[in-house]
């Protein structure tokens, strides 16, 4: 397999769960204690080695291109006040060695139709794909444990959890079989299966390497449900091609697409790395009586 260089970043979504909030906010920039959701994404896959970093935004997403954009202004004000800390924090959200490529997503079309916007700046390389809704909290990046996988196998990887059987209709499912502890050669997957009709309760979660090949096949992918193009639909297509693995990562997902994950993912990643908590509560002083 060709070195993974490139990673696509999905973030047209109007994220309507959670308005008012996403109104005028993309939902990629609601921040998790200190750092928008997008950020998080960001730094996994620059961990992991990865350079190009490719954003497929839609109407309202200029805030992403300000947040890894310099701000010359705001870097001049923080020198001045000697806040030094806080200078290499913003000077630092995106190592100089990475670029950062913007390219519109037209219309809602679904995930699919998202990754195929970015077609022609991928070119013929396989690359990654992270869904910022999805925060992977790990000592390995994610997407690192994935790209690992892609060379073992070379082959298309995808991040896969156990769900409890009555949340399968959330996701694509996945049946295969498993060539080690944390490795299965996929077989089939099928998009947001009823509790009774799902082949496992093995579920893909926001990331995926993918060999360029899955551009021809979201080309030739029919709108489903909604008029969308699922990227599971080309999946299911290109394992009939090639071996494609789920993987089951290491690590600690946040649906943050969720207001139940967001908050889980500010409480816990805020006592984790920030200090953060709920002090004891101290108890009540009592009056003497009189």
């Amino acid at each position: 397999m060709k070195p993974i260089r490139k990673a696509v970043f999905p973030v047209a979504g109007m994220g309507t769960r959670f308005l008012p909030a996403t109104k005028a906010m993309p939902k990629e920039m609601l921040p998790i204690v200190d750092k928008p959701l997008i950020q998080y994404a960001v730094e996994e896959a620059v961990a992991a080695g990865i350079v190009e970093l490719v954003f497929v935004t839609g109407r309202n997403k200029r805030a992403i291109e300000d947040h890894f954009d310099s701000a010359p202004e705001l870097e001049a004000g923080l020198a001045a006040m000697h806040k030094t800390a806080l200078l290499e924090a913003v000077r630092n959200v995106i190592p100089p060695h990475v670029t950062c490529i913007y390219t519109r997503q037209p219309a809602p079309l679904g995930l699919g139709h998202a990754v195929l916007c970015a077609a022609p700046i991928v070119g013929d390389e396989p690359f990654a794909v992270l869904l910022a809704d999805d925060l992977i909290d790990a000592d390995t990046p994610a997407t690192g444990q994935l790209i690992d996988a892609a060379r073992r196998h070379d082959g298309s990887v995808l991040a896969i959890q156990n769900v409890p059987r009555d949340q399968t209709g959330k996701y694509g499912i996945v049946s295969g079989r498993r060539i080690d502890a944390r490795t299965a050669r996929l077989q089939g997957i099928v998009e947001k299966p009823l509790p009774a009709d799902a082949p496992s309760t093995l579920a893909v979660v926001g990331r995926y390497i993918l060999e360029p090949r899955i551009f021809d096949l979201l080309r030739a992918t029919q709108a489903g449900v909604g008029g969308e193009i699922q990227l599971t639909d080309a999946i299911a297509s290109l394992l009939q091609e090639r071996n494609v693995y789920g993987y089951q990562y290491e690590g600690v997902r946040y649906d943050c697409g969720s207001k139940a994950g967001f908050f889980a993912a500010t409480m816990d990643l805020g006592r984790k790395y920030h200090g953060l908590g709920i002090p004891d509560e101290e108890p009540m002083a009592l009056a003497d009586d009189d």
